[in-house]
């Protein structure tokens, strides 16, 4: 009961799932997505990289500012951003994998 293997066929194959995988995660540090916190008084915006490329504060938040508050507001929006970001990068990156179960670095 032996069946033949194709190792040159498989690692073929691997090549290009690896050549797919690269220029999906190039297209999709370009990508951005954004999350609010205190009702939209803050937003951060996080790339596919993973970095917060942008923080708006609300200006009227800052007319009797409560420092607190606002250092509260800034993390859970950026916090919010960031685990909206992993979610696009897991769901690209699912499609593409077909559920093999591969994980890249970065994400959780």
């Amino acid at each position: 009961m032996s069946k033949d293997f194709d190792i040159g066929g498989l690692f073929k194959q691997a090549q290009e799932l690896h050549g797919r995988l690269a220029n999906a995660q190039e297209e999709l540090a370009a990508r951005t997505v954004e999350a609010s916190a205190g009702g939209g008084m803050v937003t951060a915006t996080v790339n596919g990289k993973l970095e917060l490329v942008s923080i708006r504060i609300e200006p009227r938040l800052l007319e009797s500012p409560d420092v607190e508050m606002l250092q509260d507001l800034i993390v859970a929006a950026v916090n919010e951003a960031i685990r909206a970001a992993q979610r696009l990068l897991a769901d690209e990156m699912g499609k593409l994998t077909g559920g093999l179960g591969i994980k890249l670095p970065g994400m959780s």
